[in-house]
């Protein structure tokens, strides 16, 4: 789900997510509609932007926190081989403030994934990364969705993101649906002028901001 801030896109993810409530319209899952099912008999759960992790627990006490009271063995062999996928187990005994930024977003998608939803919900998963840590944070999303065919949505307002992790993209504009197609096709064919600059001008900010910092490196 791409798109400018402000756009419209934390709301319509928390529509589908439950935890607003849906206005005008309706949200369907698998066929059937689901916007007046409660939150927590939707199937869904959401890795939010700023990792909403327990700073007195240890990284493996975060990721099992939602499964104190369910019956789940929590020494699964899915359980093991989801903390071997992130690259977590050096991790585990470790408290939130000796995590690093990239560290806690796994610990935050390990703690999401264990409950099992049917849809994996991710707002800007990536705005506070950078760097090398950003593209293998990147990397591991898109390998641990692919692994266990989970449905993955993503909010992002960086277009490379969206085209570089996605399937199948929206575009959101001023609250609407301006496109919804593959990278390729929103690359070659944009729906629309807002689509055609905004995805342009934002990878074309990022090249300017590329070729500055090189020559600043060059001349220094």
């Amino acid at each position: 789900m791409l798109g400018p801030s402000g756009y419209g896109k934390t709301t319509l993810l928390n529509m589908i997510l439950g935890l607003t409530d849906v206005s005008k319209g309706e949200i369907h899952f698998n066929g059937k509609p689901v916007h007046n099912v409660p939150m927590n008999k939707r199937g869904f759960n959401i890795v939010f932007q700023d990792y909403c992790l327990f700073p007195h627990l240890n990284a493996r006490e975060n990721i099992l926190y939602g499964l104190k009271n369910t019956k789940k063995n929590t020494d699964s062999k899915e359980i093991t081989d989801l903390i071997e996928l992130l690259d977590l187990r050096p991790h585990l005994d470790k408290k939130i403030h000796e995590l690093s930024g990239g560290q806690k977003q796994r610990v935050s998608i390990a703690r999401t994934i264990v409950m099992e939803p049917e849809v994996l919900l991710m707002d800007e998963p990536l705005s506070a990364l950078d760097g090398m840590i950003k593209e293998r944070i990147k990397d591991m999303i898109v390998k641990v969705a692919k692994s266990l065919s989970l449905t993955t949505i993503i909010v992002t307002h960086d277009p490379e993101e969206a085209l570089t992790m996605a399937d199948k993209i929206v575009v959101i504009e001023d609250g609407e649906i301006a496109q919804y197609d593959t990278p390729n096709m929103i690359i070659k064919q944009p729906a629309n002028q807002f689509v055609k600059k905004f995805i342009l001008n934002q990878l074309e900010i990022k090249r300017h901001n590329i070729y500055t910092l090189f020559g600043e490196q060059h001349g220094a």
